[in-house]
């Protein structure tokens, strides 16, 4: 089978392009390009470190590599999007998004370009069949530390049944290992947890570069209204942050709610931010078909979040309410909401709101 694997220069996708070739594949490498990254330090190097080490990985394994320019639609759908939520005073996840559109959207189509419909990646999740009904399931990985499926949340049937996951049975620890043993240049390569498309991590200083708008000074105030101090511009500020607020209390304050329209940061105890429900929109459901209301689910409301019990209840066609059974921290309008089944994702959608 022909198979494009996406390359970005690291451990996982270098393994993955690995463990398929030696399963008899024929593999190609694409890396996306999706944004023109600062200079390295020697000031001679201009191409991006996923370019240049993908390429080096593809040599050492013998496939061909393929460089697929993706920067415009990149800055239009992911980067602007990025920028607008923080103006209006939310705390976006691009990754989740980027999977949707671009890795398994238009990476997908310049695969079928190179004549394959089986695109591969590096992420720590699997895909079954369902013995009933016959669709896929997306599951998490099998090593719930790097486990990925909250990102791939917003996939949908088609793209699943065009996709693999080489590295979903496998640990972190094993990929290494595996990696050591075929002498990848990606071996020893330390694990990035930053936004690709922000240098250093300063998002702070992205966000004041690509929209100004939102890094403009403005009040801090307490849950009453009364006025507590001068924040830097609300782009600097997400639900539930304590440190960097530079306002003297008796007792630890912690952000509460951004007000965009006031321009305002709402701060207030840390039992203040807890919610036991929220509302969400942008809803994907993987088997493409609405579950039966209300559901019982295991929800995650950021990433590193521990799920919790909750039920789902359909408000309208476009949004549900999910009420858990213990409140919990930091419900940040943005962010994605995942529900699962045990370890298989039903779905998710982006958090609108606290509360009804």
């Amino acid at each position: 089978m022909r198979v494009v694997v996406a390359m970005s220069g690291g451990v996982d996708s270098s393994v993955a392009a690995a463990l398929l070739k030696q399963a008899g594949h024929e593999v190609i490498g694409a890396t996306m390009q999706l944004f023109t990254p600062p200079v390295r330090n020697n000031g001679n190097e201009q191409a991006p470190d996923a370019v240049t080490d993908a390429r080096k990985v593809a040599a050492n394994l013998g496939i061909p590599h393929h460089v697929i320019d993706l920067q415009d639609v990149f800055a239009r759908t992911i980067i602007a999007d990025f920028c607008e939520e923080y103006r209006l005073g939310r705390t976006p996840n691009p990754c989740v998004r980027c999977n949707q559109l671009i890795k398994f959207g238009m990476l997908w189509e310049k695969a079928r370009e190179l004549g394959t419909d089986i695109l591969a990646t590096g992420h720590y999740a699997r895909i079954e069949k369902d013995k009933i009904t016959g669709k896929n399931l997306l599951k998490k990985g099998e090593d719930p530390r790097k486990d990925q499926s909250y990102f791939l949340c917003r996939l949908t049937q088609e793209q699943l049944s065009r996709t693999l996951f080489p590295l979903g049975n496998l640990t972190k620890t094993e990929v290494r290992k595996i990696a050591r043993e075929l002498g990848l240049p990606a071996a020893t390569r330390p694990e990035s947890q930053e936004i690709c498309f922000i240098p250093g991590d300063d998002y702070a200083a992205f966000l004041q570069s690509h929209a100004p708008t939102a890094a403009v000074p403005g009040p801090v105030l307490d849950t009453e209204g009364n006025t507590l101090g001068q924040h830097r511009g609300i782009t600097y500020y997400t639900i539930g942050q304590r440190k960097g607020l530079g306002i003297a209390a008796p007792s630890p304050l912690y952000v509460t709610a951004i007000e965009p329209a006031k321009n305002a940061v709402i701060v207030g105890a840390k039992a203040q931010t807890y919610a036991d429900e929220l509302i969400a929109d942008n809803l994907n459901w993987i088997s493409d078909v609405p579950p039966e209301f209300p559901l019982t689910v295991k929800a995650r409301v950021r990433y590193r979040h521990t799920e919790a019990e909750a039920i789902v209840s359909l408000l309208d066609k476009t949004s549900v309410n999910v009420m858990f059974s213990a409140p919990q921290m930091a419900v940040t309008p943005g962010q994605a909401v995942v529900f699962y089944d045990g370890d298989t994702v039903i779905g998710g959608g982006t958090i609108m709101k606290q509360g009804r």
